[in-house]
């Protein structure tokens, strides 16, 4: 008979999507800004080719092997983030960041918010965001006191 060997595992999925913002302080000034932020304050926005990673962390279910079958990480992951932000202005048009500044750490956070209840039993690990190959951001969750 077939076995599943206990242990504690972290699965990870990765997908891509493109998205368009702007950095920008609305309570700052112009000038502000871009010192700030620089080119990325341009006010006709400029994008990004995201890769996002998300992990996932728990025991394999004993019948299954899975911790989470990847099919249906892959439909969660495209339902809380992909389609709602591929081919999207950030700042305008996804409903769940209204009113924040979409840096890379910003957005890490809030795809968490966005992941985190889709995902029981398993425990949402690590929300890491590509903006560029060298330059990303990760989240694993918030700090428990």
């Amino acid at each position: 008979m077939p076995r599943v060997l206990a242990g504690v595992v972290t699965v990870t999925r990765q997908v891509h999507f493109n998205s368009a913002h702007r950095l920008y302080n609305p309570s700052k000034s112009h000038r502000w800004n871009v010192r700030r932020y620089g080119l990325c304050s341009n006010p006709n926005w400029h994008g990004h080719n995201y890769i996002l990673e998300v992990s996932v962390r728990g025991t394999p279910d004993p019948q299954t092997g899975y911790l989470i079958d990847l099919g249906d990480l892959k439909r969660i992951l495209h339902a809380a983030v992909v389609d709602p932000c591929d081919h999207r202005n950030l700042n305008e048009e996804v409903p769940f960041l209204r009113g924040i500044i979409p840096t890379t750490e910003n957005l890490v956070v809030a795809f968490w918010h966005e992941l985190a209840p889709r995902l029981k039993p398993a425990r949402l690990q690590c929300v890491r965001l590509f903006e560029t190959p060298r330059n990303f951001a990760e989240y694993h969750g918030p700090l428990i006191d």
